[in-house]
């Protein structure tokens, strides 16, 4: 009897063993357990292993400007004239260098002045970028391609999208023209202002809050309304006053990243309208003149005038245009008491317009 028992017994414990042994097949044919699927580890600075938050790569915003002076002549038989270009290019640079979208303008400003010394140009005039005169710049007549100058300057913007700096100053030219196949049927003007102004672009670039998706604007705005007669105890100055803004939008038009720049492109003439500025040395923005500026010993923050723009710059993240047209001014600096006056007491006037300017280009 005792065993019968213990044979049903081990027949039981057998059969159990074997039932536990099928287990439970999941749905994948392979019959390996499903796994739940996670995110990819966090890095210590809370950004993914793939160098995203929240679904969207940070990219750097930058601004490049390049100036000259050397269309400029003295005046004699025809007036003479004072030519300042600036060639600027805003741009989005990823992680990896390459950059993720540009745009591209050049303000040309002209100054006449008489062989008195005297400036002939309106200096109330409104001056225009090439972006904003479009076919009113007239190079479609004289194009090849039958292209004004801003189609040519936005195929060239696109063109460089993807590529790195190297790669962007490794573009064949011919004359200044770009010589490769793949371009030359929208682009036959002069590119190298475009490319050292996108160099400077990238080399500026920093991490000023801009995610891939946000909107790149660039905004310029010029004024010649400080230019004035030579005399016999002075000489004339023809100067371009322009400020530059690159900012970028988030999906709520709100502005994530802001970088701004000025320069003063001066020629000086005299009573007989003879240049006597050096024409052939261009010039440079007050964000690279940095303390040869010299505003800091004038300013009662002690602070240069680019360490308050970058600051304006800053205060203006996060903020819709219209907020930012809100600021309250006093004389056109922010007034007293408020949180940008602590750190900015230049006029923001014009640097607010450009902004305007910059967020209304964005695309």
């Amino acid at each position: 009897m005792k065993k019968v028992t213990v044979l049903l017994l081990s027949l039981i414990l057998l059969i159990s063993l074997l039932g536990g042994c099928g287990g439970k097949k999941n749905d994948d044919k392979g019959g390996q357990p499903t796994k739940t699927p996670t995110q990819a580890p966090a890095s210590d600075d809370g950004k993914s292993d793939d160098g995203k938050t929240g679904g969207e790569a940070s990219v750097k915003t930058g601004l490049g400007i390049v100036g000259s002076l050397s269309s400029s002549a003295n005046a004699g038989e025809k007036d003479g004239l004072a030519q300042v270009d600036a060639t600027v290019a805003a741009v989005l640079v990823g992680q990896d260098g390459k950059i993720v979208d540009c745009v591209i303008d050049a303000a040309q400003t002209k100054i006449n002045f008489s062989t008195e010394g005297k400036i002939l140009t309106d200096k109330a005039a409104q001056i225009k970028t090439k972006q904003e005169l479009k076919e009113d710049y007239k190079m479609k007549g004289n194009s090849g391609i039958g292209k004004e100058w801003y189609e040519q300057a936005n195929a060239f913007a696109e063109y460089v999208v993807g590529k790195t700096v190297d790669e962007v100053k490794g573009i064949a030219l011919n004359q200044g023209v770009p010589a490769d196949a793949d371009i030359t049927s929208s682009v036959t003007i002069h590119v190298t202002d475009f490319i050292g102004a996108i160099e400077k672009a990238v080399k500026n670039a920093q991490d000023l809050g801009a995610k891939t998706g946000d909107k790149l604007g660039l905004g310029i705005a010029t004024s010649i309304s400080d230019s004035k007669d030579a005399a016999a105890d002075a000489e004339g100055l023809a100067q371009a006053y322009t400020h530059y803004a690159a900012v970028t939008l988030d999906s709520n038009g709100k502005i994530s990243s802001c970088a701004v720049d000025a320069s003063q492109g001066k020629v000086n003439f005299s009573v007989s309208g003879v240049i006597s500025t050096d024409v052939s040395a261009g010039f440079k923005t007050k964000q690279e003149l940095k303390e040869d500026y010299g505003m800091k010993a004038r300013s009662g923050l002690g602070k240069e005038w680019y360490e308050q723009a970058n600051s304006f710059a800053e205060y203006v993240k996060g903020k819709t245009i219209d907020e930012v047209k809100g600021i309250s001014l006093s004389e056109g600096a922010p007034a007293a008491g408020t949180d940008l006056a602590s750190s900015v007491t230049i006029h923001v006037t014009d640097l607010i317009s450009v902004v305007d300017k910059a967020v209304a280009n964005a695309k």
